[in-house]
């Protein structure tokens, strides 16, 4: 018998003064066995960064064909087309010709992710949006988060303040384009 995902709950007061997103939110996020608490960490932060009506999780670790992340409207149709981690070029390239928008966030260095998809075939890939943060931040939230989590999430002018479980956190925002 396998070992259980774990499951993560999370109570987020969400104030993203860039784009007018203001929310309380209470969640829970299962940590499959082979996800690092990096990984997990950087699927809620791109979540929260991310998030509008109609997003949610997707089944990716358990082996489908979802993203990390993902927004559906009204309709059930797919807007955004958010992945994790250091995907491949060609799930990029098939995220962005399935979804109106295309992102990926990284916990991993930036230019290693980007320098992987060189010379591959990725669909509308100067729109694609590749993110990171500040070095140590992710892995300083991943020692923050608990079984049960509350945490505040500021974003104002490219900058994210987070307080974890009473840790106060901070990082710039980094963004390049897949092209």
């Amino acid at each position: 018998m396998g070992i259980g995902a774990t499951i993560h709950t999370f109570d987020v007061a969400l104030a993203d003064v860039d784009r007018g997103v203001y929310d309380d939110l209470s969640f829970k996020v299962a940590q499959h066995p082979s996800e690092t608490l990096a990984f997990l960490t950087t699927r809620v932060l791109a979540y929260l960064l991310e998030h509008e009506e109609g997003i949610a999780f997707g089944d990716s670790l358990s082996g489908g064909d979802e993203p990390a992340v993902l927004v559906r409207d009204l309709t059930g149709a797919l807007q955004a087309w958010i992945e994790v981690g250091a995907p491949e070029a060609d799930r990029i390239h098939r995220g962005s010709m399935a979804a109106e928008r295309c992102a990926v966030y990284t916990h991993r260095d930036p230019a290693k992710v980007a320098g992987r998809w060189t010379g591959k075939r990725i669909h509308k890939a100067e729109e694609v949006r590749l993110v990171s943060f500040d070095a140590g931040f992710v892995d300083a939230v991943a020692d923050a988060i608990a079984r049960r989590t509350t945490m505040t999430f500021s974003v104002t002018e490219g900058v994210v303040y987070a307080e974890v479980n009473g840790t106060a956190l901070s990082t710039a925002i980094h963004e390049r384009r897949a092209g």
